[in-house]
Parts: structure tokens; sequence; C-alpha cells
């Protein structure tokens, strides 16, 4: 199978679907691999490197999206990539379909077989694929918020870990899960006072193990969340339901009256944030301010740090890679229902419930969609 690897063009986003070890595994399995020139440049392989290995150069991204049978990304495509996919073609990288209408219509369009990273299971019912970018990002989210904290961002002008004799700053998670447990790893670890939110008492129970008393557990209802967030000085949205638009949970009043200067980091913000006023921001320009709240919702924060976030991305997609090398769309998916429950788009047909109750549209069950693709 000929594999594809374009270039990322969404605003600054220099990950890679592909690293150069992960050409070198495709290539001694039969595959050809195509990689886009200097689409490994933001982390540090230069075409050198795939070259080096066995993959050929391309020197256009329309050459790649032309030629690829298996399209590996990291971001979902952009309008002018979604143009050039094909009915002919499999598309695997991450989706976020529920809250992007235009993204579903022309991937519906184009016929093409499209897998999300987000929504591949594995067999505990976790997100194998999703989780290393949650890692990355729920790690991020501290940094992000400590920065957003310091006056010339609009913060209040607190240092999140205080220093003896003046308190450290008050941290709020909503969501007990990977993005969570990473961020209050962070927080804890500068010092911050932290509170987690969560409906799981399993989660629960296991974060207060796990970080003991310097974290504070809180069970969440509505009432808990207005008191916990209008106290905060940094509140992480850490919130996932698989494949679903993110639930608004901080509600455009709550944060009229948070303290001025508090920030906001909106994780969810790929599944369209769990902020009432949240909308995404890019690395270009990060932040924007809401009733004296600022607001940090980039939509791709892992790509800041893009040596860390392909390699470890990378590990956990390789494997599906290469089974949808080896064994083709049709036998890979149908043979692994982790895996198939990655199927978002196939042959215009929806095969994500959630994506489909979200937008309104018919939902067809992957294996049958599949059937009429594949035969």
């Amino acid at each position: 199978m000929l594999v594809g690897v374009p270039k990322e063009v969404k605003v600054a986003e220099r990950r890679i679907g592909l690293t150069p070890s992960g050409a070198r595994e495709l290539v001694a399995h039969g595959h050809a691999v195509l990689v886009e020139t200097a689409a490994g440049q933001g982390i540090g392989a230069p075409d050198s490197a795939y070259e080096a290995v066995g993959a050929e150069i391309a020197a256009t991204a329309e050459d790649v999206w032309d030629r690829a049978e298996l399209i590996v990304k990291v971001k979902e495509p952009q309008a002018a990539e979604r143009a050039l996919l094909g009915e002919q073609q499999v598309l695997f990288t991450y989706l976020h379909l529920a809250p992007d209408v235009p993204q579903t219509k022309d991937l519906i369009a184009s016929g093409a077989t499209c897998i999300a990273y987000e929504t591949v299971t594995d067999a505990h019912g976790g997100l194998p694929l999703l989780a290393p970018m949650s890692q990355v990002a729920g790690r991020m989210s501290i940094q992000a918020g400590a920065h957003c904290l310091e006056a010339p961002i609009g913060g209040a002008g607190l240092l999140l870990g205080g220093v003896p004799g003046v308190p450290s700053a008050r941290t709020v998670v909503i969501g007990g899960g990977v993005v969570g447990e990473n961020a209050i790893e962070m927080a804890i670890g500068l010092g911050s006072q932290v509170t987690v939110l969560d409906r799981n008492l399993e989660v629960l129970d296991r974060l207060a193990r796990r970080f003991g008393a310097e974290l504070e557990t809180v069970y969440s209802t509505t009432a808990a969340l207005e008191e916990h967030v209008l106290a905060a000085d940094l509140v992480v949205g850490a919130v996932l339901v698989k494949g679903a638009t993110a639930p608004k949970l901080v509600t455009a009043e709550m944060v009229r009256q948070m303290k001025p200067g508090s920030v906001l980091v909106d994780v969810a913000i790929d599944q369209g944030g769990c902020f009432e006023t949240s909308h995404a921001t890019t690395h270009a320009e990060p932040t924007y301010v809401v009733d004296d709240v600022v607001h940090y919702c980039v939509a791709n924060m892992p790509g800041a740090v893009p040596r860390t976030s392909t390699y470890a991305l990378n590990n956990a997609t390789l494997p599906f890679t290469l089974a949808l090398a080896d064994r083709g769309p049709r036998d890979a998916l149908l043979g692994d229902r982790h895996l198939l429950g990655g199927l978002n788009v196939c042959g215009a047909m929806v095969t994500e419930q959630h994506v489909a109750e979200a937008q309104g549209l018919p939902y067809v069950e992957p294996t049958a969609a599949l059937e009429k693709v594949y035969g």
C-alpha cells in the first residue's frame, strides 16, 4: 500500500503523522511511503531522514493527496485538503467531527473512509490514541494557565505556586480523566492549591489515593461547580464524552462572576469546548478576555511541543497504521473492534453515533457501511 504523509497546514502545527522510524517499519512491511517535502521539519526530521529509511519525498501536498491510498496525519484536514480527498482513500487522523459541521459535510462528500484517532478504543474502555496527546495537553494546560496568570497577559498577577509567606493560586480541574490527572500532577508539582471535580466516584477515589491530602476531590454538582469555579484563579476544563460535543459546564453567567484576572484553559475545545464563552484560538493568538477573565482555548495545544507530541502519538498509532496497510481497511477494521470504533465516515455515511446525533444526520452501523463500500 502507498502511505502518504502530508505536511500539516493548520496554523502553527509542527507535528507530523509519521516519524522516520514509523516510515521504516512500513517500508520493512513492504509498503511505499510518500512524505511531503519539509513535513518533518518541525520535529527536527529532514527529508534525508525519511529518504534514508526508504521513503519517497513528494514536492507538493497535491502529489501526496493524489497518489496515496492511506493518508496519515495529525490534525483534521483543512478545507483545502478535504477538497483533495477521494473516495478510494483512507484517512487516519484526529477528526473531532461532532462540533465541526463543514468538515463532516466535506468528508461525506469525498466518499473516503475516515478513521478518527480520538474514537479508537482499547480493551479497558480507554482511548489509546487520544491518551498521549491528552497527557501532553493536561501538562501544558498548567504551563499555559500559569503564564496567563501573569499581569502582561491580562491575568491577576499571581505566581501559581506562590512563595513563602504568600498564598499560592487556587487551581480547579473539571474532569479527572487523562487530561485532568496530568493537569493535577503539574499543578501540585508547582505548588498550587488544587481541587478536582468529577461525577465518577471511582475516579475521585483513584485520584485521592494517588495525590493524598495535596488534592481536594469534589463530587461535581451544579452548586459545587459554581462554588469552586468562582473561587478559582485557574480553571482547567478537562471533560470528554467520546466522539460527542463537550458539555458546556461553565456558563457565561459564572464567567461574569469569576475573579478579575482569573484564567480559563479549555482543553475540550477540540470537541467544542466546555465553557460557554469558549471559542477556538491558535498558537499565534492563544488568548482573549471575556468579562476580565483570560481564556486560553488553543485547539492544538500539543502542537507547541511537536517533538514530544509526535513521538508519543506515533508510538500509539503505528500498530494501527501497520494493520491498515498490511490488511487493507476492510479486514483491518472488521478484524479489530477497537479500530472499528474509530470509523467516523465511510462511503458518504456517518458511522459514529455521537457525530450523527450532534449534527442530526443518519447513522449507519460501521460494519454495514464497510460491507456496502468494500463488499
